[in-house]
């Protein structure tokens, strides 16, 4: 293996606000009840500061995509959101066709400014809806109602923006199958060009750990996700990603870099980078300081830690990434992106091949459609190959 054989993948940014109106009980990111006042113009020049130290990574690279991500972003302004962007330009060059996200509440509050997150330079909004139910709302801990729901997407649709998405969720506690689809159809029915469907799972570390609310069982959140599928394609919705379904030229750009293995800079509080070095033949990953006051902390490093990550850990993690996608993998960027000989690849994916979860061709691998239901066995044969 020679240094030429690892490559420079694209290079996105991904800028985490820490701060929400208050903790949803499923939600095990990294968020903070915002204080009495939220310390905008000093986070933001945090935020330049963490960026300025991490510039030797972007290796000479335009940034592919942004997103900003929380928390809850829409509680910044516009005019911090267009500053933070203008600085953000003025250290790194933005590709032409650069895509830029902002998650938003559909709360009446950040509704309006909405108009000013698109005029600050913002092409994408994802909108957090996760239901249209008052009672899933408040099982879920969110603080808009329905109507804001609505009214939010329907702003969204007359800004000049690219694109924007809807979040919903399946699965909720105590949830049918028609009620899901009333959601599911309620979604639709606001023809928002990217939807993000996916199936609520209780994380470690969060209210709904300690407390479990009762889910659906197995044979309900089948048909859940198999009637959904179904509906989703026939209102125009393409499936690209496990969870991730959009109409013809609204694929979300940011997370198809993360699946595909590109690297990203990660700026704010507890945010994570992943870095190709290939002169040194080395992927890295950083983690950043994750409370708000260790990170506004001007006597310390914006980093937490870093790490390299060895060649057997990047067998696992390139197909985690690569194998969420439903479109067939080129075994060059294997190579390329990893800087591992195809050997390894092929060594690590032969069960799941065997067991037809994976198709293998000369020039590409792709889930099958039983793979892509059974992807957590496909990666546990992964960890096992590895181990």
């Amino acid at each position: 293996m020679t240094v030429s054989s690892m490559q420079l993948p694209p290079l996105s940014l991904y800028v985490h606000i820490p701060w929400c109106v208050q903790k949803c009980p499923y939600c095990d990111f990294n968020s903070h009840a915002q204080p009495e006042v939220i310390p905008e113009a000093q986070y933001i020049a945090g935020l330049l500061d963490d960026l300025d130290a991490d510039l030797p990574y972007a290796q000479g690279r335009k940034l592919e995509s942004i997103f900003i991500g929380g928390g809850t972003p829409s509680l910044f302004s516009a005019a911090g959101i267009q500053r933070l962007l203008n600085g953000i330009a003025a250290r790194i060059p933005f590709a032409a066709d650069i895509e830029i996200t902002l998650e938003a509440n559909p709360g009446t509050f950040e509704t309006e400014r909405f108009a000013g997150f698109a005029d600050a330079g913002i092409t994408r909004l994802s909108i957090g809806v996760q239901s249209l139910q008052h009672q899933q709302l408040k099982r879920l801990g969110r603080i808009h109602d329905p109507a804001q729901a609505q009214t939010a997407a329907k702003h969204a649709s007359s800004l000049p923006l690219h694109s924007f998405n809807l979040d919903l969720m399946h699965g909720l506690p105590e949830q049918t199958l028609a009620s899901a689809m009333a959601d599911l159809e309620g979604i639709i029915a606001l023809n928002p060009p990217h939807i993000s469907w996916y199936q609520l799972t209780i994380e470690p570390n969060t209210m709904f750990a300690s407390k479990p609310p009762v889910l659906p069982n197995d044979d309900v959140l089948w048909e859940i996700y198999e009637q959904g599928h179904i509906r989703l394609a026939a209102a125009g919705y393409e499936q690209y990603e496990v969870s991730a379904y959009g109409k013809p030229g609204h694929r979300g750009q940011h997370n198809l870099n993360y699946w595909r293995f590109g690297d990203y800079l990660g700026i704010g509080c507890g945010a994570h980078g992943k870095i190709t070095l290939p002169h040194e033949q080395k992927i890295i990953r950083t983690e950043k300081v994750k409370h708000p006051r260790g990170y506004l902390d001007l006597t310390r490093n914006f980093t937490f830690k870093q790490w390299q990550v060895e060649p057997d850990e990047r067998v696992f993690e390139y197909f985690m990434n690569r194998l969420r996608l439903l479109e067939a993998v080129p075994k060059a960027e294997f190579t390329e992106f990893t800087g591992l000989p195809l050997a390894m690849a092929e060594k690590a994916l032969a069960d799941s091949i065997h067991k037809g979860f994976i198709e293998n061709t000369a020039t590409t691998w792709q889930t099958t459609e039983t793979g892509r239901l059974y992807l957590n066995q496909v990666l546990s044969d992964l960890l096992t190959e590895d181990g």
